[in-house]
C-alpha cells in the first residue's frame, strides 16, 4: 500500500521572517534607545566581523522595499519584531513612550495589511532595552521584569491588537538564557568564564533567567487573552531546538540521551506550559538550581500557548557523557556531533559551524512534540540556511543560490510529510530570512537571506533563487477548499 501524497491544510499560511536589531539600523534615530545588543556589540572580540546591528539592512528607513519584496515573492505572511527600546526607550513601566517609534510600526502593520500581507508579531526577539539590564539586571530580577514586559505589551496590544492576530511573546528563551548567561556569547553576555566576563554565574542565572521569561510569557498570555484576543487572535511562544540522532544507535544510553538533550533544549520551556512542570531529567541533573513553581506562577503558564511557535534548522549526534555533568552543563550531559559513531556526516557542512541539515530530522521533530505534547497546533516560526562561504562568492553565483532552493524543497516537504502521515498538526511556516542580515555574534560573515543584500552599496537588494522558489512549492502542497 503506497502513502497518500503528502499535503498541508488549507488553511496553511507561509511567509518570511526577520528581527528588528538585526535589519532594521538606525538605532540612534526618531527618539530609539540603546538595547543590550547595541552595548554588547561595542565590546571588543564579541561580533565575528566587529559590526553591530547600527546600519544592518536599514529597513527603518526602507520598509516599503521590504514589502516589496515579500509582494515579489508572492508571501501571505511576515513575521518581524519589535524593538522595545524603540517603543520605550528606557524601557520601564514608569518611562516615556517613544510616538515616534510607534508610529513607526503602526504605520507598517497598516501597510502590510494594504498589501495583503498578513502580519505575525514577536514581542521581543533579544533586544532587552540596555536600561532595564542596567537598572535592576534585566532577566534575572523577576518581579520587574515581569512588571516591564507586561507594560510593554500592554501598550502594544493597545494600539496593534484589533490588526493583529498572530502574537510570539518570546523569540528563543533558550537562547536569551543560554547564550546569554551561561556561555556569555550573545548579550547581555554574562558567563562564569572571567576571561569572557566579569560578572556571570553559568550554574545559576540561566535557569532564573529562563524561569522569569516563562512568567513573563504566561502573564502576557493572560493579558491578551481576557483583553485583547478576540475570537480569531492566537498567541504563543517561539521555542528552538534541533533533533537528536544517537551516536550509537546500537547503545540504549545514546538513544536515551537523546530524549534528554531535546527536553534541555525545548521542554525546558514547553513542560511547564503543557505539563505544567518541569522535565524529570532536568530536575534530577540541576536539583535545587532549578527554580520552583510558586502555585499562581504556574497557573499562569500552564496552559498558554494558543499553538506552538517553532524555530529548526538542523540535526545533531548525541552521545551520552559517563562522569558526573559538570555545573555550566546545560546539554543534559551530553556530547553533540557532526559524525556518529561509523563516521557518517548528519549532513553538509554550512557556513555556520552548527548547522548541518537533515531534512528527515525536522519530520521526526515535528512527530516528537506532537507526541509529547497532544498534538498542538504548531506554527513553523523560523526555518532556513546559510551557504558556506556565501559571503565570499561572486553576486552571481550568490543570487543562483541552489544549495538554499534544495533545503527549503527538502524541509518544507518533511513538514508536509508530518501532517500527513504523522498527523501533526501543522498550520505555519516563515522561512528564515527574508533578507541576508546581522546574524548576531556571527555579524555579516553568514546570509540567511532569500534576498541578497549589498551592505556597500546602500543596502542594495537582490532576490536570490531561493526567494521564488518557495511559494510554487507551498502552492502544489496546501489543499484547496
Amino acid at each position: 500500500m503506497g502513502y497518500p501524497t503528502s499535503t498541508l491544510p488549507p488553511d496553511f499560511i507561509w511567509g518570511f521572517a526577520t528581527a528588528s536589531y538585526q535589519i532594521e539600523g538606525a538605532t540612534n534615530v526618531d527618539g530609539r534607545g540603546p538595547s543590550i545588543w547595541d552595548s554588547f556589540c561595542k565590546i571588543p572580540g564579541k561580533i565575528a566581523d566587529g559590526s553591530s546591528g547600527e546600519v544592518a539592512c536599514a529597513s527603518y528607513n526602507r520598509a516599503h522595499e521590504d514589502i516589496a519584496l515579500l509582494k515579489e515573492c508572492g508571501a501571505p505572511a511576515y513575521r518581524f519584531s519589535l524593538s522595545w527600546s524603540r517603543i520605550i526607550p528606557l524601557g520601564g513601566r514608569n518611562d516615556p513612550v517613544n510616538e515616534k517609534g510607534l508610529q513607526f510600526y503602526i504605520k507598517f502593520v497598516d501597510d502590510l495589511l494594504a498589501a495583503g500581507i498578513t502580519p505575525m508579531i514577536t514581542l521581543f526577539h533579544w533586544d532587552l532595552p540596555d536600561e532595564l539590564d542596567k537598572r535592576y539586571g534585566g532577566f534575572l530580577n523577576k518581579e520587574e521584569f515581569v512588571a516591564d514586559f507586561a507594560h510593554y505589551a500592554r501598550l502594544v496590544f493597545n494600539v496593534l491588537g484589533s490588526k493583529v492576530k498572530h502574537w510570539i511573546t518570546f523569540n528563543e528563551p533558550w537562547c536569551s538564557s543560554v547564550l546569554g548567561y551561561s556561555t556569555g556569547s550573545f548579550a547581555p553576555g554574562r558567563t562564569s568564564d572571567r576571561s569572557k566576563s566579569p560578572i556571570g554565574n553559568s550554574a545559576t542565572e540561566p535557569w532564573i533567567v529562563g524561569h522569569n521569561i516563562l512568567i513573563a510569557h504566561g502573564t502576557v498570555v493572560k493579558i491578551y487573552r481576557d483583553e485583547f484576543k478576540g475570537e480569531d487572535g492566537q498567541i504563543g511562544i517561539t521555542l528552538n531546538g534541533d533533533w537528536a540522532e544517537p551516536w550509537d544507535p546500537e547503545n540504549p544510553a545514546d538513544v536515551e540521551a537523546c530524549t534528554r538533550r531535546l527536553e534541555f533544549a525545548m521542554s525546558w520551556f514547553a513542560d511547564p506550559i503543557y505539563h505544567g512542570k518541569y522535565p524529570d531529567s532536568m530536575v534530577k541533573q540541576l536539583g535545587n538550581r532549578l527554580p520552583t513553581w510558586e502555585p499562581e506562577e504556574i497557573a499562569l503558564v500552564r496552559n498558554s500557548n494558543d499553538f506552538f511557535g517553532m524555530n529548526h534548522y538542523c540535526t545533531t549526534y548525541v552521545r551520552t557523557k559517563t562522569s558526573e555533568p559538570n555545573l555550566d552543563d546545560f546539554e543534559g550531559n551530553v556530547d553533540l556531533l557532526h559524525e556518529n559513531k561509523a563516521g557518517k556526516s548528519i549532513g553538509p557542512v554550512t557556513q555556520s559551524s552548527w548547522l548541518r541539515p537533515y531534512a528527515l530530522g525536522f519530520r521526526h521533530l515535528l512527530k516528537w512534540l506532537s507526541e509529547r505534547y497532544g498534538y498542538p497546533k504548531i506554527y513553523v516560526t523560523e526555518n532556513g540556511t546559510c551557504v558556506l562561504g556565501e559571503n565570499d562568492l561572486p553576486v552571481e553565483q550568490i543570487l543562483n543560490d541552489e544549495f538554499r532552493v534544495k533545503y527549503f524543497d527538502d524541509y518544507i516537504h518533511a513538514m508536509a510529510n508530518a501532517y500527513t502521515r504523522d498527523g501533526v498538526n501543522v498550520h505555519a511556516y516563515m522561512a528564515w530570512s527574508l533578507l541576508d542580515n546581522f546574524e548576531w555574534a556571527e555579524g555579516y560573515e553568514t546570509r540567511f537571506g532569500v534576498t541578497y543584500v549589498d551592505y556597500k552599496n546602500d543596502q542594495k537588494r537582490i532576490l536570490k533563487k531561493s526567494a521564488k522558489s518557495i511559494g510554487p512549492i507551498f502552492k502544489n502542497l496546501i489543499e484547496k477548499d
